[in-house]
């Protein structure tokens, strides 16, 4: 593993999150200790429309197929931005090609970096204690 570790925020409409407001200073000893934006991915049913807006109409330099994961890490301010087909979500969040019907489809994907790996257990343990629901527990991905 790593010596960083991340940890992905799928967007969901508010009213799924309990206790949401406004935000007030965070004391300095909160587990949660995010170092920056690593990631930040459009979730689109539509990767070509979406790859127009962005690569024809914004300029950004994107890499990657019409139909798949689109990309770049030459983008100044993140690490990495992108376009994510929605049909890849179900499969990295849940394992499985479908969406669940229980739960609302999120429209964009934003990753957290912190310290080290260890750290994202403890943001996520402190997040669903805050009565924020996870998409699926903190876990070590396939690629570290």
């Amino acid at each position: 593993m790593c010596g960083t570790g991340f940890l992905d925020i799928s967007v969901l409409p508010a009213q799924n999150v309990r206790g949401a407001g406004p935000v007030e200073s965070v004391p300095e000893d909160d587990a949660v200790d995010v170092q920056f934006i690593a990631s930040v991915a459009v979730i689109t049913p539509d990767p070509g429309a979406s790859r127009k807006l962005y690569v024809d109409g914004l300029g950004l330099p994107l890499a990657g197929s019409d139909d798949d994961y689109q990309h770049s890490e030459e983008i100044g301010g993140s690490k990495s931005f992108g376009i994510g087909p929605l049909t890849h979500v179900p499969q990295a969040c849940f394992g499985t090609p479908e969406w669940p019907v229980d739960r609302p489809m999120p429209p964009v994907g934003i990753e957290f970096e912190f310290a080290d790996a260890a750290r994202v257990q403890v943001a996520a343990d402190e997040l669903k204690g805050k009565g924020y629901e996870l998409l699926h527990e903190a876990r070590t991905e396939p690629w570290g």
